[in-house]
């Protein structure tokens, strides 16, 4: 089945992916709903008030007419199935001519944040990530901590910072020692893998593992922008706090899951076997590969190429732990992945672990160094499956770093 509009080959939106988004309209504030097509959007409001998109069929159409996807996420596996099912037909050279009314170009479209988030959760799942960063922390003979390899590692975090690729994120102030407070001086970047949830559970009951699946809706990049410097000062006893929560950026379109079913593979060996509720029988790893990449003013280049096979906890896992003590997941939700790793220096997905704690600094094409970011630095996520002539894509995070702000508490001169 061919679109109905030209795709180019390494387009990360054929139809086979149709990912949901938000947007604005030329000239308009009123945010709609959409999907990627190629290089158009999908107007879905518009579909429907034409008469277009045979909503008869659907217990209820409103949602399509609603600011964000939340009340279509909650509806749960069998709607998503069938709104795609309809969707892919009408934006197939079979559908109605009559369809094309309906797309926007994609570079004169606003994106804006797609799902309201109540809560955020990030993991800490990569067992190369966890063991780089525990031995500069600990030292390689505490790199993993004694739960490690028993339970997904995780801590809430903020989700009022939460922010749409493309917006600049400014340099964070915090404690770095006792009696030093500065803007940090080690800015990173942290490539992630976040999971949009569908329909929640009821508090107190919790999601088996072999239930997960029903839970997710779909699939954005992360990056989780993190001031080492503060992290290191602050993390003991209860983890990360300010070094984590002045920033997150995601990609503006959400893959769906049922676009990535045929990129699932099985994940690293878990030694010792987990429990009985985080075991999992069905492989729930994606052969998702994953780059980084900083514009400095005078050069561009890959910081890393990496892919999130390599995750030992996968997402299946984590919603089971996640809900296991009876917390009740919402409707838009988003868990992210903690930073992917691989066992190779360049699958490396921070620069505290590429430059070994700033120990060794990265050469860039332009004669300069880095070993964290600096102002004016653009770090650029992108990621995608391939297979069978079909390429799944997320677009791209990307992020651009400003200066701090006056200090806080100093008066005006």
């Amino acid at each position: 089945m061919k679109a109905l509009v030209p795709i180019a080959d390494d387009s990360p939106f054929p139809l086979e992916n149709l990912p949901w988004g938000a947007f604005t309209r030329p000239g308009e504030s009123r945010i709609r709903l959409g999907v990627a097509l190629g290089d158009w959007v999908v107007d879905l409001a518009w579909l429907a008030q034409h008469g277009l998109l045979p909503t008869q069929q659907l217990p209820g159409d409103y949602f399509l007419h609603q600011e964000s996807l939340n009340d279509f996420l909650g509806r749960g596996p069998d709607v998503w199935r069938e709104v795609r099912m309809l969707l892919t037909h009408l934006l197939s050279d079979a559908g109605p001519d009559a369809v094309r009314a309906s797309l926007v170009p994609r570079g004169e479209v606003t994106m804006r944040l797609p799902m309201r988030i109540g809560d955020y959760t990030d993991f800490y799942s990569s067992r190369e990530h966890a063991t780089n960063v525990g031995t500069l922390m600990r030292g390689p003979e505490n790199a993993l901590s004694s739960n490690w390899l028993h339970l997904p590692i995780a801590y809430h975090g903020r989700s009022s910072s939460i922010v749409l690729s493309g917006t600049d994120v400014r340099r964070p102030w915090g404690q770095i020692a006792a009696d030093v407070f500065a803007p940090s001086r080690r800015l990173d970047y942290e490539l992630e893998l976040g999971c949009v949830i569908g329909p929640g559970n009821v508090l107190g009951t919790p999601i088996a593992a072999a239930d997960a699946s029903q839970h997710i809706f779909g699939f954005v990049l992360v990056n989780d922008w993190s001031a080492r410097d503060h992290q290191k000062w602050e993390y003991q006893p209860l983890g990360p706090f300010l070094s984590k929560n002045f920033a997150t950026s995601i990609s503006p379109w959400i893959v769906p899951l049922e676009a990535l079913q045929p990129f699932r593979v099985a994940g690293p060996v878990q030694a010792p076997e987990p429990l009985p509720y985080l075991r999992t029988k069905e492989p729930w790893n994606f052969d998702l590969h994953l780059e980084v990449s900083l514009q400095t003013a005078t050069s561009r280049q890959r910081l890393s190429l990496g892919n999130a096979k390599y995750l030992y906890w996968n997402i299946c896992q984590q919603i089971a732990h996640h809900t296991v003590g009876g917390c009740n997941l919402q409707p838009g939700d988003l868990l992210a992945s903690g930073t992917i790793s691989g066992p190779e220096r360049e699958m490396l997905g921070c620069l505290l672990e590429r430059t070994r704690g700033g120990a060794e600094p990265i050469a860039l094409a332009d004669g300069t160094t880095r070993t964290f970011l600096e102002d004016g630095d653009v770090v650029t996520m992108t990621g995608w499956c391939t297979g069978s002539g079909v390429r799944i894509g997320f677009g791209e995070v990307t992020g651009r770093v400003l200066a701090a702000c006056r200090e806080p508490g100093r008066p005006v001169d």
